[in-house]
């Protein structure tokens, strides 16, 4: 199976899914390491749900505890980083205008803070402030205000202190969050499905990282579905499963296949379309998120993940950052009686900024190149990671923007590699993706900008103001120096 090119993933990156005809079988993939391995189950377990957390009467209440914790994956006992001990973390379910409270406890030994990935909520204080650093044995309080007319969708949490956020997503650090429709879309089935991948070595400890795989943003030989290795999952002819997936990959593009399934796309990131379109496969780059309808087919089919092609950093040795094998992340079986039809989902209308004033346009520049010495977050011998030719400084304000301002922001990527571009707190509304235009509305918080290439996207920036951040969602570049801040006021 050939990768999938960039060009491609420039077609498909404009609504984050594969519009492309899928096929050829997928190749079964060994589970390994430079220094250690994970031995397989000798039979799939069924695909098992992360703990639901769900808000009653309006609050939901958490404890987490960040820990490095034992868990098993596959036949394999390995130390990962958790929350609350399990891999991935308790799924948080809430509604609009709810209050989340979170208490994070570090048992960590490095610094942590918590990131609620795409959710529309205040960065100040103690709301989506990834300013904050929570020291090793201590415990800090988040409050989250869930605006009334919050978007339904997929979204997630992970840790984001600046240096350290690559290294505690790849080691285990996610989990996701629903925000639910307030009406209801009919299923047979809802799952939780967030993928990630992981490195360990012969001890069964988090694989460090050379500074090559940082510079290509690190890739774990180890790829999981909630934490298992090549699951099954059981249907009904007729079923219809809703599957929210979450890209929780530290660098690692997705293009999945589910061969011989009917497949609908309801939305992607923070945004739903106007009706649920068919698709073929689904291409997610690092942080994006999936909300998909399965209408089962019977048979037996892999969810399967096909290499990527992102690029490489410009002159270094070992070819293009992507993954050479097509990945077997779980198979369906499906069979038994046929279940009954159920109701079209509702239809709804996205909101459009294209024909809104817009208050500025302004042009940031993604770039590599050279070698740091420490000044701008980078070790020493690194590669520069920088936007607008500068890399990132927590005290420095990069971008001021008017309260409740509608913008138009064009991301120019000067890099050979391509770079997903993720901003807090306010969604984005996909205009053109390198070059080529979205059709339709299209809302996303994480939008890959093609190597050489240009994205463009409109952003409301209404309901709250403060001090947040934007940057390329391969974590290591971002840890790197390819970050800016941005305050709205």
């Amino acid at each position: 199976m050939e990768p999938m090119s960039r060009r491609s993933a420039l077609t498909l990156g404009g609504v984050g899914a594969a519009f492309v005809v899928a096929g050829c079988a997928g190749l079964a993939w060994e589970w390994t390491t430079n220094a250690g391995s994970i031995a397989r189950s000798s039979n799939g377990a069924e695909l098992l749900q992360p703990k639901l957390l769900h808000s009653a009467n309006g609050r939901l209440e958490v404890n987490l505890a960040a820990s490095q914790s034992p868990v098993k994956i596959g036949d394999t006992t390995v130390n990962a980083l958790t929350y609350n001990g399990s891999l991935p973390g308790p799924t948080l379910w809430v509604r609009p205008g709810d209050t989340v409270t979170v208490s994070l406890a570090n048992r960590l030994n490095d610094p942590t803070n918590l990131h609620t990935h795409g959710l529309h909520v205040s960065p100040r204080g103690s709301g989506d402030n990834v300013f904050r650093r929570i020291d090793s044995g201590t415990t800090a309080e988040y409050r989250y205000e869930i605006p009334k007319d919050h978007p339904p969708g997929v979204f997630w949490y992970h840790p984001h202190h600046h240096g350290l956020a690559a290294q505690q997503v790849f080691g285990g650090l996610y989990g996701a969050i629903i925000v639910d429709d307030l009406t209801p879309i009919p299923a047979t089935v809802e799952r939780v499905m967030i993928i990630s991948d992981l490195s360990f070595d012969a001890f069964g400890n988090i694989a460090a990282t050379s500074q090559m795989d940082r510079m290509r943003g690190r890739e774990g030989s180890t790829v999981l579905v909630n934490g298992q290795l090549d699951a099954t999952m059981t249907a009904h002819p007729g079923d219809r499963e809703r599957w929210r997936i979450v890209n929780a990959c530290t660098s690692r593009y997705l293009d999945l296949r589910l061969d011989g399934q009917s497949l609908q796309l309801l939305g992607n990131d923070s945004g739903r379309f106007g009706m649920p379109r068919p698709v073929n496969a689904l291409a997610l780059a690092p942080g994006n998120r999936a909300d998909v309808l399965v209408t089962m087919v019977a048979g037996s089919s892999v969810l399967q993940a096909l290499p990527v092609d992102r690029g490489s950093p410009a002159g270094t040795m070992g070819g293009t950052s992507q993954s050479s094998e097509t990945i077997r992340l779980a198979t369906l079986r499906v069979s038994g009686t046929a279940a009954s039809p159920l109701p079209s989902p509702p239809v709804s209308t996205p909101r459009d900024l294209r024909s809104d004033e817009i208050a500025r346009k302004r042009t940031l520049i993604l770039a590599m190149g050279g070698a740091g010495m420490g000044g701008d977050g980078m070790g020493s011998g690194m590669m520069r990671f920088t936007i607008d030719g500068r890399g990132f400084d927590a005290a420095r304000v990069d971008q001021s923007v008017a309260a409740s301002a509608i913008e138009e922001w064009t991301i120019v990527n000067t890099s050979p590699m391509d770079h997903p571009f993720h901003l807090h707190v306010w969604p984005m509304q996909v205009i053109e993706i390198g070059g080529h235009s979205v059709e339709t509305p299209t809302w996303q918080d994480v939008v890959n900008v093609p190597a050489h290439s240009q994205s463009r996207m409109r952003i409301a920036f209404e309901d709250f103001t403060g001090t947040a951040v934007y940057h390329c969602h391969i974590l290591d570049h971002e840890d790197n120096g390819m970050m800016g801040v941005i305050c709205v006021r």
